[in-house]
């Protein structure tokens, strides 16, 4: 009942590569199907992971009417696994209900990581509102064009599990660009508990570069705009109908002597080169720098289409492709670098941690592209466009020749923030964007003045935080990449980003490592309080002569070792103070469940009183004991059972239980929690406030 973090090549190529200079023109040829190949790595790990599924279910204590389903598998180099699951529940999809579980070489659990609940339940899955009800509850972001679908669901996304409808209206916004926008519809009071689309859109404009490009011999003569590992770039012919926001896939591109484009609009395949030189450089800069092999980490390229639609000012990536639009009057394409890596981006961020586009966590998801853009532009290392922390600063569309947005201070935008706050929440995600960039320009260079690439920079703190060194930039981006593919979930706010990125620094650089110091203070700078996770690994010693650190689990499992799963913030079961509690068993099945804490009593004291707050509650009856918890000191190898609760006469009110433990002083103890729970019926044992009080 966990719900935090716990302690505890594939295708033939061509000879040429082509420069976009010449003024050969290049002509669309439509393309076969890609051939069926072995499953890869990755589908592999997937396919092992989900035949240990219910190892997994067993030893997080979910219920029968839960169900894993692996998403995807990270693996590190020493054979460490993130495990990414989604879950069902009678059947029927959570959303929300997303968990990282991370797995040592030998399999033993060593960390869980939940999006919102530890266990997921509802009391019933037969809706009170009709699906036609909650249909018309749907939002459209434009013109709608289809009948609105309405799926039932758990969303597990908020303070606790409810049944749901998952509505999803297609429309297209007035740009031309397509939305598929998600509200999600309480299935018994019609009330609308979120919404999010999953079209995330950006800008760019012109015609960029000249530049070497991977392509492919064709097999009826020529060549084709196909690299390696299969991006491939398409003419939609300016077809994309607004009033559905689908268009072709589009006609490969094909040329007869393997030189693309001249620079100008009025070569169709200048904007390709500019699409597939982008597609292409974004795939090597995540391989070759961040060992993940393309959006999907299976090896496949992605399509691009360019002239979408007619006049689109948009550029924007589905899930599947990434479409251009050719801008006012069909003359400005908009196929700049930085718009490739930003909507490329999107893709990765969606087969990872699948961020939502909304709250907190619609922030992080369009940071998240504006860092890797960001990247992948220093990547590109292209003199046309050298490496900076400005977004779109090549589309002027403040017509004054200043960016879209700036990383080292975002306000500069007169809209986006630098500082995280309670509210950040509520604003457009390109705006509740500005802290984490602000935090990934102060992490990599630091505060204050500097010039990087010709650029004048000046990057601020909030209040009164210290300044901060940074790190470098290509530390930072890999402590962002691994948290975000093995630390975030769907809704991941602020404060999972903090503590998600100081662990990921730890875990590659270590506690004591500049980086993972700049990290830190990189979050402190832009007001993102702290939490559980320190580069220092410790939390301060309390106050008020208390031994036991983070005494009522507010800290998540900090200090604390055990099981996976009893530290929680779930609702299911109420805290005594604060939101966080230790609430071992509840599960209705065969478990053993442990929080424990080592803690050393000085000689000097003349008294030391052990004490928590107990909640019991239970489904057994009878005065049979089937259920137990136990509360000891193990000093040594010696193990003393202070007291043993059981279902017998639980109290589902807090109720302090005290021991004194003086005998143990000038010692070093642990105190434990031991649960056992028999193989039907739960009964809950809930802890919290607990103390060692001297004196």
């Amino acid at each position: 009942m966990s719900e935090k973090r716990i302690s505890v090549i594939r295708l033939s190529t061509g000879a040429a590569l082509g420069v976009a200079v010449a003024a050969a023109v290049a002509t669309p040829l439509s393309a076969a199907a890609a051939p069926q190949s072995a499953p890869t790595q990755a589908q592999t790990s997937v396919t092992a992971a989900q035949s240990r599924a219910d190892q997994d279910h067993a030893a997080l204590g979910l219920s029968k009417d839960e169900k894993l389903v692996v998403r995807n598998v990270v693996t590190d180099a020493d054979g460490t696994q993130h495990v990414r699951y989604n879950r069902t529940f009678k059947g029927l999809r959570v959303v929300g209900g997303d968990l990282v579980v991370e797995k040592s070489k030998a399999g033993a659990t060593k960390d869980v990581i939940y999006n919102a609940s530890g266990k997921v339940a509802v009391a019933s899955t037969t809706p009170t509102v009709t699906r036609t009800k909650a249909l018309s509850e749907g939002k459209s972001a434009g013109r709608k064009t289809e009948a609105p679908s309405g799926e039932l669901v758990v969303w597990a996304g908020g303070a606790k599990p409810v049944l749901a409808y998952d509505v999803l209206v297609k429309s297209v916004r007035a740009d031309q660009v397509p939305s598929r926008l998600h509200t999600i519809v309480d299935a018994k009071s019609g009330a609308t508990l979120t919404s999010y689309d999953e079209v995330q859109t950006g800008t760019g404009d012109g015609i960029f570069y000249n530049a070497t490009l991977e392509t492919k011999a064709h097999t009826g003569g020529g060549y084709e705009l196909t690299d390696t590992h299969g991006n491939n770039t398409r003419d939609a012919h300016n077809q994309g109908d607004p009033n559905t926001g689908v268009g072709p896939a589009g006609d490969l591109f094909l040329d007869s002597d393997d030189v693309w484009g001249n620079g100008a609009v009025s070569d169709r395949a200048s904007a390709a080169v500019d699409a597939h030189y982008g597609a292409t450089t974004t795939f090597n800069y995540y391989k070759n720098v961040l060992g993940r092999n393309g959006i999907w980490n299976d090896g496949r390229g992605a399509p691009s289409r360019v002239h979408f639609a007619n006049a689109m000012e948009n550029a924007f990536w589905d899930g599947t492709q990434m479409s251009y639009g050719d801008g006012a009057g069909n003359a400005a394409p908009l196929t700049e670098i930085d718009v490739a890596g930003h909507e490329m981006s999107h893709g990765v961020t969606e087969n990872t941690a699948g961020l939502v586009y909304s709250g907190d966590a619609g922030g992080l998801n369009e940071a998240t592209s504006d860092i890797f853009g960001t990247a992948v532009e220093f990547y590109a290392n292209n003199p046309s466009d050298p490496g900076d922390y400005l977004i779109g600063e090549e589309i002027d569309i403040n017509g004054n020749g200043t960016p879209l947005r700036y990383m080292d201070k975002p306000s500069k935008d007169g809209l986006s923030k630098d500082c995280w706050s309670s509210t950040l929440g509520n604003l457009n995600p390109h705006y509740s964007s500005g802290p984490l960039n602000h935090w990934f320009y102060l992490a990599s260079e630091g505060s204050g003045a500097k010039t990087i690439n010709g650029v004048s920079y000046n990057s601020p703190v909030c209040g009164s935080a210290p300044a901060v060194t940074g790190a470098g930039r290509a530390n930072i981006e890999k402590v962002w990449y691994r948290t975000l593919s093995t630390k975030l979930t769907s809704n991941s706010n602020y404060a999972a980003a903090r503590n998600g990125a100081i662990n990921s620094a730890i875990e590659l650089y270590g506690a004591s490592s500049q980086t993972c110091k700049s990290v830190e203070a990189a979050f402190t700078a832009i007001a993102v309080p702290a939490g559980s996770a320190t580069c220092g690994g410790t939390t301060p010693p309390p106050t008020g002569g208390n031994l036991l650190l983070n005494p009522g689990f507010e800290s998540g499992a900090v200090s604390w070792t055990g099981t996976a799963g009893p530290i929680t913030n779930n609702t299911g079961r109420p805290a005594r103070t604060g939101s966080w509690k230790a609430w071992l068993g509840g599960n209705g099945s065969t478990s053993t469940e442990t929080v424990q804490q080592s803690v050393a009593i000085p000689s000097t004291v003349t008294a030391a009183t052990l004490s928590f707050w107990l909640r019991t509650d239970t489904a057994e009856s009878g005065s049979t004991a089937y259920d137990t918890m136990k509360v000891q000191v193990v000093n040594g190898s010696t193990t003393t059972t202070l007291a043993t609760y059981s279902n017998v006469g639980t109290n589902a009110t807090y109720t302090q239980k005290s021991f004194n433990v003086t005998a143990y002083k000038g010692k070093t103890i642990t105190v434990k929690f031991l649960m056992n729970e028999d193989s039907s019926l739960q009964t809950s044992f809930v802890v919290d406030d607990t103390a060692l009080a001297t004196s």
